[in-house]
């Protein structure tokens, strides 16, 4: 098994992309152009307020996105600090994108930008994300 394969193995109970957690996200990722996205539809189970997302999901997706990126390049990543701004309430049952780039980085931090995104483009959720690399990750 290849190592990228292992680190796949050894991450399947991941809330935000396991395929093994039965409560989970089950995020899959895409990168194009430095841009890393993935595509989720909340359900009722991750609502708060009638037909609104719960900000803590909102949060975790935005987590997910920016520093899986990082990872998917080999790096063993956590996540220092975490700014999110909820711009307008993220409905459910609607397909959202979320996107992430590097905005800077020295030695093992990273700067990171995560956006989510209605279909018509509205931005509903923004994050700014500071991630470490930590105990060995690949450059």
């Amino acid at each position: 098994m290849a190592n990228s394969e292992q680190r796949e193995q050894a991450n399947q109970w991941c809330f935000g992309c396991g395929r093994q957690n039965p409560i989970g996200l089950k995020l899959e990722f895409t990168e194009e152009n430095d841009l890393y996205s993935t595509k989720f539809t909340a359900g009722p189970e991750h609502q708060s307020y009638d037909g609104i997302v719960h900000g803590g999901i909102v949060s975790t997706v935005l987590d997910e996105i920016t520093t899986r990126y990082l990872y998917s390049k080999g790096h063993n990543v956590v996540t220092a600090r975490l700014e999110v701004r909820f711009r307008k309430p993220t409905p459910i049952g609607v397909e959202l994108t979320a996107t992430s780039q590097i905005i800077s980085h020295r030695r093992n931090i990273y700067e990171m930008e995560g956006i989510i995104k209605l279909p018509n483009g509205t931005v509903t959720a923004e994050a700014k994300a500071t991630v470490a690399v930590v105990n060995g990750g690949q450059a």
